[in-house]
C-alpha cells in the first residue's frame, strides 16, 4: 500500500513496520536515512495536493491534534486520521491504523504498546536522571515541588496533564509533580518562571530549546533540557521510551 503521512511520528513509525510511504511533511525527519528518499508534500498544517497526485497514494493519514480538519476535508484521496491523545487511547488508534494499511507489524506493537500502557506509572524520580535528559541546567536537585515542560518561549507556554505530552509526564513519574492547568498549553508569567519549587522542563521541540543553552544557563531556572520526541512522538518513539523506563530493557 501506497503511503502519504502527514504525521511525524506516525511517518517514523509507519517505515519502521515496513510501511511503503511515499510522501511526508518537511517534519517527518525519523528515521533519517530512509526518509531522505521520501518526497516532502508541505507540512503539518499545509499541502500540496498537486504534488501528492504525482505520487497516486493509495492512503493519505493524518492526526486530528496535529493537523488542521481543513487539510482532511480538502483531501482527494482515501484517507484515516489517528486522535491520540494519551498513553491510554495510543494502541487502540495503531490499531486501527494498522488495519486501515493492512500492517502486521504495526498491529503487534499496538499489542505491546497496549501492554505498556497498562504497566503502572514511575513513582520516583531522579533529578539528575530525567528521562530523555539532554543536559541538565540546575541545581539544588531533590527539592522540587513541581513541575512544568516547557514548550515555547515569547510567550513562555507549557502543558497541562490533558494532553499526549502530560499522559507521557504521568507515566514516567512525574505524576505528583504536575501543575493543575486549566487549559491544555497554558501561557505562563515570568513571575511564574520564576518558582524556586519548580522544576522546568525545556523541551527541545517545538522550540528548539536544545540550540538555546547559552540562554538557559544564563538564567537562575532550575531544569534540564529534555529530548521532545521522547514525550511527544506517539507510536515507535513513545513504544520504545516506555519500553526503556517501564520495564528498563532498551529496544
Amino acid at each position: 500500500m501506497r503511503v502519504i503521512c502527514l504525521v511525524p511520528s506516525l511517518t517514523e513509525t509507519l517505515i519502521e513496520c515496513g510501511i511503503e510511504v511515499i510522501g511526508r511533511t518537511r517534519f517527518c525527519i525519523h528515521p533519517i536515512r530512509q526518509v531522505k528518499g521520501i518526497p516532502v508534500v508541505g507540512g503539518t498544517k499545509n499541502v500540496d495536493w498537486e504534488k501528492c497526485k504525482i505520487l497516486k497514494p493509495d492512503l493519505v493519514v493524518f492526526d486530528r491534534e496535529e493537523n488542521p480538519k481543513e487539510m482532511a476535508d480538502s483531501c482527494p484521496f482515501n484517507w484515516h486520521a489517528t486522535h491520540i491523545t494519551s498513553v491510554d487511547n495510543i494502541a487502540d488508534e495503531l490499531i486501527r491504523l494498522a488495519d486501515k494499511v493492512e500492517s502486521s507489524q504495526l498491529l503487534e506493537m499496538a499489542i505491546k504498546l497496549n501492554e505498556l500502557a497498562s504497566k503502572p506509572n514511575l513513582k520516583t524520580i531522579d533529578w539528575g536522571n530525567v528521562p530523555g535528559q539532554i543536559e541538565s541546567i540546575g541545581n539544588n536537585l531533590n527539592s522540587y515541588k513541581r513541575i512544568e515542560y516547557i514548550i515555547w518561549r515569547d510567550p513562555w507556554m507549557a502543558v497541562s496533564s490533558d494532553t499526549f505530552i502530560g499522559s507521557m509526564l504521568e507515566r514516567l513519574g512525574f505524576s505528583d509533580y504536575l501543575s493543575n492547568h486549566t487549559k491544555p498549553y497554558p501561557e505562563l508569567s515570568t513571575e511564574d518562571m520564576n518558582n524556586p519549587d519548580t522544576f522546568y522542563l525545556f523541551s527541545s521541540e517545538p522550540y528548539p530549546f536544545a540550540k538555546h543553552k547559552d540562554f538557559l544557563l544564563n538564567t537562575d531556572i532550575n531544569g534540564a533540557i529534555i529530548d521532545g520526541e521522547v514525550y511527544s512522538w506517539f507510536g515507535i518513539r513513545s513504544y520504545r521510551a516506555l519500553n526503556e523506563y517501564l520495564t528498563n530493557i532498551k529496544i
